[in-house]
């Protein structure tokens, strides 16, 4: 097999994503190739034993060796800057094998309130039954995640914009916390991708993405990544072959097409999403809007410092409470009413009730999610589109 990968590697960003990480067989495809294959014939029992141990690089089983998903794994961490990338079933799975990789029992995670409501019931619900404990602090408040450390706090946790309210968390801020106290800083770049943010050159130590949304782009596959160095990853990557949450081939093939797409793609959704958000500030029934590119937004400055767009994701406050904000929903026609993002095709659905719901609603008022909130992902269609599909409702 040819491997073209170290051939690209001080190309920028969008060569990158069409190149790095490309493998040739003897067959000379151009496209990557898809293997489908459970396992992998070895020359000899003593190939074979080479391999298992480790004494020889190739691959073994598809649970943690695959050349498409290698190629995924390459391409990605070339994209971030990143030593070394795993790439997982989804975007959750990706969160459970660091937190296994990298906790034991008895240490302490610091995380943002600001999160998807199903990464605070994984700290709340799985990873505490193994012995570790999560404090909450502000997005935003760097002071009160250096409050927050204790002698056996060993991980900080944000997402940055947030979800769903896009607030914006000082990486570089808080990375000098952690690095202050030992702690590993964890940065979740599903929103922005790398094509937008780069958390590992702002002083994270670990970026996890959902590749399902932004990196896909197109809502067919499920899949995650974690990447960050080397020597951090390796435990990481022990659970991971022993445990299983691995990323099929297909899946690795659509992400790797997926990339190649990214930038142009993100480059427009976040035009669209602003020529939205503007929109939405001048409707009467809107209370709030929430958008980085927006001077209104509490961290606009930051988030322009820190970011090259604002992203995809606009979220609102309806006056009139959950009624309004369902009405606002049901009204739509061209909108597809699903909790997930990143789709060419814009989303829309009311995080209080789908994607926060299964957290108290006292966690919900303390992250900022409210009754009359709804989060839109913008897609490619026209922008005047969405406006009077969403006046729908508004009226």
């Amino acid at each position: 097999m040819t491997n073209k990968s170290d051939q690209v590697t001080d190309y920028q960003p969008e060569t990158l994503a069409v190149h790095a990480g490309t493998v040739r067989s003897q067959f000379g495809e151009h496209s990557e190739a898809m293997f489908l294959t459970s396992s992998f014939v070895f020359d000899n029992a003593a190939q074979a034993a080479a391999r298992f141990i480790g004494e020889q690089p190739g691959n073994i089983y598809s649970r943690f060796t695959n050349p498409t998903v290698s190629m995924f794994e390459k391409r990605l961490a070339a994209m971030e800057g990143a030593e070394q990338c795993i790439a997982t079933a989804s975007g959750m799975s990706a969160i459970l094998a660091t937190c296994m990789g990298v906790l034991k029992a008895g240490d302490h995670i610091v995380a943002s309130r600001s999160l998807f409501g199903a990464t605070v019931n994984l700290f709340n619900n799985i990873i505490s039954k193994f012995g570790v404990e999560t404090t909450y602090v502000s997005a935003t408040d760097a002071a009160e995640w250096k409050d927050a450390v204790r002698a056996n706090t060993k991980l900080f946790f944000l997402e940055t914009p947030s979800n769903p309210l896009t607030e914006i968390s000082d990486i570089a801020a808080i990375a000098e916390v952690s690095k202050k106290c030992g702690a590993l800083l964890v940065v979740d770049n599903c929103f922005c991708t790398p094509v937008l943010q780069r958390p590992l050159a702002l002083g994270a130590d670990i970026v996890i993405h959902s590749a399902t949304k932004y990196i896909d782009g197109q809502g067919r596959v499920l899949g995650g990544a974690v990447l960050g160095s080397r020597q951090l990853l390796e435990p990481v990557y022990s659970f991971l072959r022993t445990a299983g949450p691995t990323m099929s081939a297909f899946n690795a093939w659509v992400f790797l097409k997926g990339l190649e797409t990214l930038k142009v793609r993100m480059e427009t959704l976040s035009a669209n999403a602003l020529e939205l958000a503007k929109w939405l500030e001048k409707q009467p029934n809107v209370s709030r809007v929430f958008y980085p590119s927006l001077l209104s937004h509490p961290q606009h400055g930051l988030a322009m410092k820190q970011q090259k767009s604002g992203g995809g994701i606009v979220s609102f406050e309806v006056k009139g409470g959950k009624e309004a904000a369902w009405r606002v929903i049901d009204n739509t026609k061209l909108l597809s009413i699903t909790a997930n993002l990143g789709d060419t095709k814009t989303t829309i659905t009311h995080p209080a009730s789908t994607t926060h719901a299964r957290i108290t609603p006292e966690a919900r008022a303390s992250a900022g999610i409210t009754d009359g909130l709804i989060r839109i992902a913008v897609g490619l269609e026209a922008v005047l589109d969405i406006q009077n599909d969403l006046l729908n409702g508004l009226k």
